[in-house]
């Protein structure tokens, strides 16, 4: 299973009580397509950088979990037509991808050969280039 994180803005012209049941529909989608939900992180009601469906404020909600890699894609096909998000994203949580690449890393040294590549000095090359100039 990946981690994920998604961040959610629902609309801010909701009452608390609307916008949780907003959430809990969120929270079932999650866990429809086999996911576990981790933690969930109400930032409240904020304002909008600009307006959104003649609205100026939201509520913003970033959720984390853990799901198979198809999960996403199903998640966010069936947010579109939800009432009451204005905008979603889900992002893979870079920090689980970061420490799997840096585990990587040494196996990949060290099977590739090290290539050491004959170069010339600075000196060799000057010294050809002011013989050419002289002929």
């Amino acid at each position: 299973m990946n981690k994920y994180e998604m961040a959610v803005a629902i609309n801010g012209k909701l009452e608390e009580n609307d916008k949780n049941a907003v959430l809990d529909k969120v929270k079932a989608l999650i866990e429809r397509f086999n996911g576990t939900i981790t933690a969930v992180d109400d930032w409240g009601k904020k304002r909008y950088a600009y307006e959104i469906e003649k609205t100026k404020e939201g509520w913003y909600l970033f959720i984390k979990f853990q799901a198979g890699p198809e999960a996403p894609a199903e998640i966010e096909q069936r947010m579109r037509i939800m009432d009451g998000i204005h905008r979603y994203l889900i992002v893979s949580d870079e920090k689980e991808l970061t420490v799997k690449h840096e585990a990587e890393q040494p196996k990949a040294a060290e099977s590739a050969p090290a290539q050491s590549a004959p170069s010339e000095s600075s000196e060799d090359t000057a010294e050809t280039e002011s013989s050419s100039e002289e002929s």
